[in-house]
């Protein structure tokens, strides 16, 4: 049985996240998603476009769904999995302060919902004209950043390109796998940032490493997040690798934001499709690589005081 995508919204208060899930609720994309945001009322979401009410669920006039969350996630994640027709995809805001870690994690937590939703993609929306003063002085904005798979850069109108290239560099050096597209009042196709299929993770990890070791020669201070990218040729013996990554998140997972892989084993012919939150982690097996693919295992920590050569001689102890 498929899994319904899940997309996680999370950016700063006015960065623009607001415009995105109108844009969602209201266009004519013929697909059905449905949106669970925190607050209603304050979303400013426009009551002509709601047709149908019952108390916590609208119903859009195209099609769409729109339902607030006052306590439990897990029990509107069920309610919506249960309605007739199903949807497309599901997006949840996350409020302007709040980590998105929590939310991610309900997909790996509950057995009932992990079965039938699964995540998508994290997209954060960041405002060009104040990312650089938040990630100074806010430790949320970081990881959010961090967090990201899609990092919408946006409101570009508003600052020079020399700026959103230092801010483009910035963004890099904290999460090297995150897509990041520019954008005015979020005006980017929706399908780049819904439907991306378990994090794009095959595009993700295929950015080349050199690329990213340009950002960890140089030493950042200690709370800074960085990105740790590991790969390996031989074949993994999972029955070495669940151990170590077990302890590894065990020990230092409040540190690693978002673990996440693609491992080939030595006794399945199927990619292993590994990712963690903190210290909750999921691994799925998915197609079989093909004839032509290069077999290799790929590994990256996103998280702040990770030591990369233990990391690195750990992963590598892996190997059948």
């Amino acid at each position: 049985m498929s899994r319904t995508p899940v997309t996680v919204l999370t950016g700063y208060l006015g960065a623009g996240k607001t415009t995105l899930l109108n844009r969602i609720l209201s266009e004519q994309h013929g697909r059905r998603y449905a949106v669970i945001v925190n607050e209603f009322g304050e979303l400013g979401i426009d009551n002509d476009l709601v047709v149908g009410v019952d108390e916590e669920v609208f119903e859009m006039n195209n099609g769409c769904v729109c339902c607030t969350v006052r306590g439990d996630l897990i029990r509107i994640i069920t309610g919506l999995m249960k309605r007739r027709a199903g949807f497309d995809g599901i997006l949840i805001e996350t409020t302007g302060l709040a980590d998105p870690a929590p939310v991610a994690q309900t997909f790996f937590a509950d057995p009932e919902v992990g079965e039938r939703a699964q995540i998508d993609a994290v997209v954060t929306v960041v405002d060009a004209a104040y990312l650089e003063a938040r990630l100074d002085d806010s430790r949320e904005a970081a990881e959010q950043v961090a967090f990201a798979d899609v990092i919408l850069l946006n409101k570009i109108d508003l600052v020079d390109e020399a700026n959103l290239a230092r801010l483009e560099r910035r963004i890099r050096g904290m999460n090297a796998y995150a897509r990041i597209l520019r954008s005015r009042h979020c005006d980017v196709p929706l399908d780049s940032v819904l439907g991306l299929a378990a994090f794009d993770l095959e595009r993700i990890l295929s950015v080349e490493p050199e690329f990213l070791d340009e950002h960890h020669h140089h030493h950042t201070h200690d709370d800074a997040v960085q990105s740790v990218s590991l790969r390996l040729s031989q074949p993994i013996d999972v029955r070495r690798f669940e151990p170590w990554i077990d302890r590894i998140l065990q020990t230092q997972g409040a540190d690693i934001l978002r673990c996440k892989g693609i491992l080939a084993l030595s006794d399945d012919d199927r990619r292993y499709v590994f990712q963690s939150v903190h210290m909750m982690a999921q691994g799925t097996e998915t197609q079989p690589w093909g004839d032509q693919d290069m077999r290799e295992s790929r590994l990256v920590f996103i998280g702040r005081k990770l030591d990369a050569e233990a990391l690195r001689k750990g992963f590598e102890a892996c190997a059948a």
